[in-house]
């Protein structure tokens, strides 16, 4: 008569912790995936933003150069208010020969991008402010598009990515097999051919993912609106020496111009000499160029008695980096601030937003993430394809809860604490037990088999 042995102690353990990592690797997936497809999408293409506008949008920021002597930015001024009457908010001069001017206008149907050739003054065309192709891609990319609610499934997204990468490494480790660490086996006829194109390119997009999602979270709703209010805590969250001891506005420096993430509450001096004569755009310029702003910055004009000109560029070299605020009455500068001033928690936050957008390390970095992005749609696919391939018919296919249930409460002890760091992955972990407890309790512990 044949017995069979039940298994030892050690082994049902290691089968438990298996179940526990492999239902809640699961869930993360089932959560996360649709978001990285869709931010992969749309990040893949953003990396190229400068090509993409240089290209779709050639007629506005491109034009024939007559000479190498151009109008003065007053006179471009002018031209831009002539066709689109309203009050001149900011300039932008050409970056280099054969790049039009772009003045912004606010008007009364909203602010408009007037583009005009630095040669003649010549408008070359007019659209709405940040609807080129590339800030609609960013606006998808950051789910801004959709509402301001919407960015907070960028945090949670986020969180649940990292925990994704954390259960499938789990999942992945080899635990005898030959096949299916490194190399991909079978036919795609073959269910464990989509499982080891899953697991082996998951392997190679992981620390990228986890890279992506730590430095997307800045964008986030509750995370990263939290942490840039307490980083800006200082005014402009730099030490208190670099800054002049000038009266401040309540203004704060996105609400005139795009700016770094680490700037945006930064607040804006006031000019001093309130009634005296201002000085002119043509002036502005003149002084910025002289302090030596990168080409590409923007001046922001003062629409208000006490306001200031300010001088911001964010260039793919960080070092670069730099905003300056005259005095629009004396064009005296009131604050320089550049990224050498950033102290070490705001120069790495920049670094790797800065990286995340494919600029730090120029053409490398945008095909390595490129790449990436590639790798990361291509293993969600295979991860679908590998779930069709085995879910049960008419059963969502959820993997088995472990016998020792006390496995499965340890696991969950370890995510809450991810959730306490990360408030919004804290909801939707609260969120995804009550879904997983109606699971268990009214679909039975039915799984699938876990080979």
């Amino acid at each position: 008569m044949t017995t069979l042995s039940r298994p030892s102690r050690p082994a049902r353990a290691a089968g438990d912790l298996y179940r526990a990592v492999w239902r809640w690797h699961f869930y993360a997936g089932l959560l996360v995936l649709p978001f990285l497809i869709s931010l992969s999408l749309s990040g893949g293409a953003y990396l190229f933003k400068d090509e993409i506008d240089g290209w779709y949008h050639s007629d506005l920021k491109h034009v024939a150069q007559m000479s190498d002597v151009t109008i003065s930015p007053d006179a471009i001024l002018a031209s831009a208010q002539e066709v689109v009457p309203g009050t001149a908010v900011k300039f932008t001069p050409p970056a280099k020969a054969g790049d039009t001017a772009e003045v912004t206008i606010a008007t009364d149907r909203g602010r408009m991008a007037v583009y005009v050739s630095p040669y003649d003054g010549l408008v070359q065309g007019v659209m709405p402010d940040r609807t080129t192709l590339s800030w609609t891609i960013r606006q998808l990319h950051s789910l801004k598009y959709f509402g301001p609610y919407a960015r907070y499934a960028i945090e949670i997204a986020a969180g649940w990515s990292v925990l994704l990468v954390a259960t499938g490494l789990f999942l992945w480790w080899p635990r005898g097999q030959k096949g299916g660490v490194l190399s991909v086996r079978g036919t795609p006829q073959r269910r464990v051919f989509w499982r080891d194109l899953h697991a082996v390119t998951g392997l190679v997009a992981g620390g990228f993912i986890v890279f992506l999602a730590v430095t997307g979270m800045p964008w986030s709703g509750v995370w990263g609106a939290n942490v840039n209010e307490w980083a800006n805590g200082s005014n402009f969250g730099y030490p208190s020496g670099v800054r002049v001891d000038v009266p401040m506005s309540d203004r704060k420096l996105n609400d005139i111009a795009q700016t770094s993430w680490s700037l945006e509450h930064a607040r804006i001096p006031e000019s001093p000499n309130v009634g005296a004569s201002s000085i002119t755009l043509e002036q502005a310029v003149a002084a910025f160029d002289r302090m030596g702003l990168a080409p590409g910055y923007a001046v922001s004009l003062p629409v208000t008695p006490d306001g200031v000109f300010t001088g911001s560029v964010y260039p793919d070299d960080l070092s670069r980096q730099r905003v300056v605020h005259l005095d629009q009455y004396s064009g005296k500068p009131l604050l320089d601030m550049s990224y050498g001033d950033y102290g070490p928690g705001g120069r790495a936050l920049e670094w790797g937003i800065n990286t995340h957008l494919g600029q730090t390390y120029g053409l490398a970095n945008q095909i390595v993430l490129l790449a990436v992005c590639m790798a990361i749609i291509l293993m969600s696919v295979a991860a679908a394809a590998m779930w069709w391939k085995r879910r049960p018919a008419g059963r969502l296919g959820v993997p088995p809860m472990p016998q020792n249930r006390r496995v499965f409460r340890g696991l969950i002890a370890m995510l809450a604490l991810g959730g306490v760091i990360f408030p919004l992955v804290g909801l939707s972990l609260i969120v995804m037990l009550s879904l997983d407890f109606c699971v268990t309790r009214w679909g039975g512990n039915r799984g699938i088999a876990a080979t």
